[in-house]
């Protein structure tokens, strides 16, 4: 039986959210008013021209190269080089910055805007991963000498609830990138990277889901396998990835068993399943209904693996309806339900099941029609 390789896609539409606010971890830094330093940020805010305002904030950082001034010079400049688009100038001041306060926050965040702005994928995720450690390590850090835990638990909260628009906003960044990659490898691995990051995002799981199928696009079905088994460890009823194991050992006839349980147990979570917030009834009625129709039609491969042909038949034929909107996943369930009524004798039924297979330009019309010449061949 020809088993052409289909590399199912899923798109996700990812929001492009600009943080609307900067609240800040890391050093606070005090200017002591009437001080040379409040001066030299007078007249820095005051200069119109921007040619000055670059020397007065380089004159700034010269005087003050290191210590908590230092802060306030390197997160200037790397506004203003963002402001004018260098970013790479941007990315230096930035990093000049981190190594005088490791836990700026704010500075992360626009280091993530500015890798946004360059499409610099692999600067991205570094800064992306630099924003969650200090959100981590702030999460993770005791109270301070004097200050109650009741309290700095409050203050934590606060906090860490003021900045959430920023973290949507790195997150949905890191997303995006991933997906917009062209190789298949890449983008599976970008995925991978952004699970790690962001281990208890909820979108830990679906970036997880998209690094197999990325991975089942590149072919390399190790990796994929690899993945989608890890990510039932900690997801189990995960319907993707339940799906795409029960199709793939379905399909190489390999641990039939599994693929059956898979199959079965994303059908039941299929007919359960509640429509995630925010979703749109009609999207969320088809992709729930192609999903369902994906795993009848793994179930009725393996039917046919186990040479349960009746079975298969059932199985395949209420899963056709429900695969109409998908023209591969229809031309292939109904070239496998033409080999199941061909197991039975049922040559009638048969040339019907791939009649249908071939009328859909899919990888599959081919196949279905050389399967029907040999039918259509006088028998010797």
């Amino acid at each position: 039986m020809f088993r052409p390789r289909i590399l199912p896609g899923l798109l996700f539409l990812l929001a492009f959210f600009a943080p609307a606010c900067q609240a800040q971890l890391g050093k606070n830094v005090l200017i002591p008013a009437g001080s040379e330093q409040d001066r030299q940020l007078k007249a820095i805010n005051d200069a119109t021209d921007p040619a000055q305002k670059l020397t007065l904030m380089n004159e700034f950082a010269q005087a003050n190269p290191d210590g908590d001034f230092a802060i306030v010079a390197d997160e200037q400049l790397v506004n203003y080089y963002i402001g004018v688009k260098q970013y790479d100038k941007a990315f230096e001041w930035g990093d000049k910055l981190f190594a005088v306060d490791p836990n700026n926050y704010n500075n992360a965040v626009n280091m993530v805007r500015a890798a946004n702005e360059k499409g610099d994928t692999e600067r991205l995720f570094t800064y992306g991963q630099k924003a969650s450690g200090i959100v981590q390590r702030y999460q993770a850090a005791t109270a301070p000498e004097g200050t109650a835990a009741d309290a700095w638990q409050v203050q934590k909260s606060q906090k860490l609830e003021s900045i959430k628009e920023d973290q949507t906003y790195i997150e949905n960044s890191l997303l995006n990138a991933a997906y917009q990659q062209k190789d298949p490898a890449k983008r599976a691995d970008y995925f991978q990277r952004f699970a790690k990051i962001f281990p208890d995002s909820p979108n830990a799981e679906q970036a997880l889901g998209m690094s197999a199928f990325s991975y089942q696009a590149a072919q390399n079905r190790p990796k994929m396998l690899a993945v989608a088994n890890s990510t039932l460890e900690k997801y189990p009823n995960d319907i993707g990835m339940l799906i795409l194991l029960a199709d793939d050992y379905s399909e190489k006839s390999e641990q039939l068993d599994k693929a059956e349980a898979y199959a079965k147990k994303a059908i039941s979570l299929c007919d359960t399943a509640k429509k995630p917030e925010g979703a749109a009834e009609a999207d969320w009625q088809q992709q729930n209904t192609l999903q369902k129709g994906l795993a009848m039609s793994a179930l009725g491969q393996v039917n046919i693996e186990k040479k349960d042909n009746l079975a298969a038949v059932k199985n395949l034929t209420a899963a056709a309806p429900l695969l109409k909107s998908n023209a591969v996943s229809y031309a292939r369930n109904q070239y496998r339900l033409g080999f199941a009524y061909l197991n039975l004798k049922k040559l009638p039924e048969a040339k019907q099941a791939l009649t249908e297979a071939a009328s859909l330009d899919t990888p599959y019309k081919g196949p279905a029609q050389q399967k029907l010449k040999d039918l259509s061949k006088p028998a010797h």
